[in-house]
């Protein structure tokens, strides 16, 4: 017998990917690895306004930190937003290995450092890189967006001037970024409850480096352990979602509020983890409305 919340995941995952590719308009490298690139889409439709005047929306994309996964799966989701008048940029960075190793049973998640590495440095880069490829962006009004995986980064990258001081170079920032705010989508954004629950096949211990490195690395890489940041947050998050299931959200607000800061939690009835970024789904749009309550 199939399990019904199984065979609905799998529906939405085929509507999610059935749209092709969307290429951009530019593309940036903020580094010389060859994941470390940027994609740029400029705004169109009826909300694109005149140039340097729009908001600049910074996309991280999901697929558990594996290298299977790339920003490819998203750029549907990002020309829904170019559509509705943002100008967008699409982080790629770099993601775990092909081949399984630390006795994974498939390709292991993320990278320490590097993974970490690349998202701080494309989100230093990016002021610079919108200015000199998509004049239409206004960096002063940036919201930071991910999906799943990306979701952690987008909290992650927010929450830098937090940082432990002894962190790896280049992470720790002096003080906040010039941020309009994050809305992270069903993000992986309390560890020990995701790791508890299996999500992602332990992906976020893998992205620590293993079990071992676990409790070590936690407090550089953890978005629960990176609280209050003082910049505004919402999270979206599907109360049917299988893959990364509402209790990793929740925790994560509640580990906010206990830290004395306010997260916003829009919990969609119905939906699971891929309509978030299904330009088809009605909770697309939903993710768009809370991003211009922040941009604009």
């Amino acid at each position: 017998m199939t399990d019904p919340a199984v065979e609905r995941d799998a529906a939405e995952a085929a509507s999610a990917f059935s749209h092709p590719p969307v290429a951009p308009d530019a593309t940036a490298a903020y580094g010389e690895h060859p994941d470390q690139i940027v994609d740029f889409y400029a705004p169109r439709g009826e909300g694109a306004h005149a140039p340097r005047s729009v908001p600049l929306v910074v996309v991280l994309h999901g697929g558990a930190w594996r290298a299977p996964y790339d920003r490819q799966h998203i750029t549907p989701f990002v020309d829904f937003l170019a559509r509705r008048g943002f100008a967008v940029a699409n982080v790629e960075y770099r993601r775990g290995s092909s081949l399984p190793h630390q006795d994974a049973e498939g390709p292991v998640a993320g990278r320490w450092p590097e993974t970490f590495d690349d998202v701080a440095a494309a989100m230093d880069a990016l002021p610079d890189l919108a200015a000199a490829w998509m004049p239409e962006a206004d960096p002063r009004r940036t919201v930071l967006t991910g999906h799943s995986a990306g979701g952690h980064l987008a909290l992650w990258a927010a929450a830098r001037h937090v940082l432990p001081y002894d962190s790896p170079a280049g992470w720790r920032l002096p003080s906040p970024p010039l941020l309009r705010g994050v809305v992270a989508l069903a993000p992986i954004a309390d560890f020990t409850v995701a790791e508890e629950l299996g999500v992602c096949g332990g992906a976020s211990a893998q992205l620590l480096g293993g079990a071992a490195a676990f409790g070590e690395r936690r407090p550089y890489a953890d978005p629960a352990a990176l609280l209050p940041t003082g910049i505004a947050t919402a999270v979206v998050q599907g109360r049917s979602d299988i893959v990364v299931p509402e209790e990793v959200s929740e925790a994560y607000v509640a580990a906010a509020a206990h830290a004395g800061e306010m997260v916003g939690l829009t919990l969609l009835d119905g939906v699971g983890h891929f309509p978030l970024i299904d330009p088809a789904a009605d909770a697309c749009a939903v993710v768009s409305e809370e991003i211009s309550q922040l941009a604009w």
